[in-house]
């Protein structure tokens, strides 16, 4: 569910708080955000984007899309060339490009997890289908709906598919995908998170009913972390962008960080400031004027 009540003014200036500490990292996601919902990346917003990068600000896309959807941006990337995919489940170095992009670090979901996850959840919510993300291949459940513009690699239950011998113990699982057809798309993510605890992350970007499910203490927030420390950045250094309930804990560690205005609910209570939508250019937005000093 999308909350498009709250919307900031395109001519306004963002909502932020006082800065304290000159950005290093800009950490931005790409659907709802970065991208225009047509899926394009304006020209103002590459112009900023290469600017930041120019001004020696590292640009990190960290997405809940597999490292085979990058190729949205992969025309605009720079320096370090990395992408922080799947929720915080990969990090990819797209300089190869599309197809010959390389798993930098791989934070796997434990099959026992995912097959207990799965099982609880389709005692809890009857009527669940399950899709498995793998670092190249994507499996599915035969009732799974056609929500990816792919063909799977095969259909079969999620506890086959998860099985030892499976066709899909050659690579490691990034997430499970779970898909209800009936439920209201926040109920359901609270659901999921009550019945899976520990066992997984649950989260969901989709406004359908479509949770994500990785591995323990995966998130984007805690993947974007172990880059920045492994660059000597902290994370008052980091300025995040985000519109979905898999920003939050982004949008809450970073030391400054904008919902979109057309973010979800939560999105817009936990970032520290606000910014105008991803068709307004939310992001090129706070961009500009991080580099001009005026925020």
């Amino acid at each position: 569910m999308r909350d498009n009540e709250r919307v900031t003014s395109a001519i306004r200036e963002p909502e932020t708080p006082a800065a304290t500490t000159p950005p290093r990292l800009i950490a931005t996601d790409l659907d709802g955000t970065l991208l225009r919902d047509d899926k394009s990346v304006s020209p103002r917003t590459v112009a900023a984007l290469a600017a930041a990068e120019e001004a020696g600000i590292e640009v990190f896309f960290v997405t809940g899309r597999p490292a085979r959807w990058m190729d949205v941006v992969s025309d605009h990337v720079h320096g370090h060339g990395l992408a922080i995919c799947g929720n915080g489940a990969a990090v990819v170095d797209l300089h190869g490009g599309p197809g010959a992009h390389r798993f930098v670090k791989v934070r796997e979901l434990p099959r026992n997890n995912a097959l207990e996850a799965v099982g609880l959840l389709r005692d809890a919510a009857p009527g669940t289908v399950y899709a498995v993300e793998q670092t190249y291949g994507f499996y599915q459940e035969p009732a799974y709906p056609k929500l990816h513009m792919e063909v799977p690699d095969d259909l079969a239950p999620a506890e086959d598919l998860l099985a030892d011998g499976s066709p899909t113990t050659a690579e490691p699982v990034l997430k499970i995908l779970a898909f209800h057809p009936e439920m209201e798309p926040d109920a359901f993510l609270t659901l999921a998170r009550l019945t899976v605890g520990e066992r997984a992350t649950v989260t969901r970007s989709s406004p359908s009913a479509l949770l994500e499910i990785s591995g323990p203490d995966v998130s984007k927030a805690s993947t974007l972390a172990l880059c920045c420390a492994e660059r000597g950045i902290s994370h008052e250094e980091v300025v995040a962008f985000g519109d979905m309930p898999n920003d939050v804990e982004m949008l809450t560690w970073a030391g400054r960080s904008y919902a979109m205005g057309n973010a979800h609910p939560d999105v817009l209570a936990a970032a520290s400031g606000h910014t105008v939508a991803n068709n307004d250019d939310g992001v090129a937005v706070v961009i500009e004027q991080l580099l001009n000093g005026r925020i």
